[in-house]
């Protein structure tokens, strides 16, 4: 039997950063049927100009979300919205339909007593545009991010380990397993 494959893609460019590191975290939530990739290769996407030939990573970022049964996007948020990298490589993806009807989560982490939720509402607009297949709980913004995270990259905070296995479970049930 094939794993059913997830794709995560943090909308940070650091490794290190609190989205990557959630994703990570969200990972190790999934079932033993369901595998995990991280979208490394959000740096290499070259800016969207319509019409133009598809790089390489560009070729790449929608093959893996395609062959993906859903997407969890973890984003942070920068002058009240998404990373530009992060809502490039989005672009890249409305006239070829990668995103469409595909069960999608979307979360922002900020160390920001609002969670990111400018960013997220922002992502969520984008989503929606893409096509995405989402419900009422298809979201998540974390607060205070950083407190919730030790200095091993583990989520510690167990409010929000709870919240991320909503999400894991909610986009599972999208998805219809």
């Amino acid at each position: 039997m094939e794993k059913i494959r997830i794709l995560g893609i943090s909308g940070s460019l650091r490794e290190s950063s609190t989205n990557t590191i959630i994703l990570k975290n969200l990972a190790k939530l999934l079932p033993a049927h369901v595998s995990f990739d991280l979208f490394g290769e959000l740096h290499l996407i070259p800016p969207f100009s319509p019409g133009d030939l598809e790089s390489d990573s560009v070729k790449s970022m929608k093959e893996k979300i395609g062959k993906a049964a859903g997407v969890i996007i973890c984003t942070p948020e920068y002058a009240f919205g998404v990373p530009g990298t992060l809502k490039n490589a989005l672009d890249w993806t409305v006239s070829t339909g990668e995103f469409n009807e595909k069960p999608v989560a979307a979360i922002s982490a900020s160390p920001l007593n609002s969670g990111g939720e400018k960013a997220l509402a922002s992502l969520l607009l984008t989503l929606t545009a893409l096509g995405t297949s989402r419900n009422e709980k298809s979201s998540l913004a974390i607060p205070n991010v950083k407190s919730k995270i030790n200095s091993d990259g583990i989520v510690q905070d167990d409010q929000t380990v709870l919240l991320l296995q909503d999400q894991v479970d909610n986009l599972l049930k999208i998805i219809g397993i």
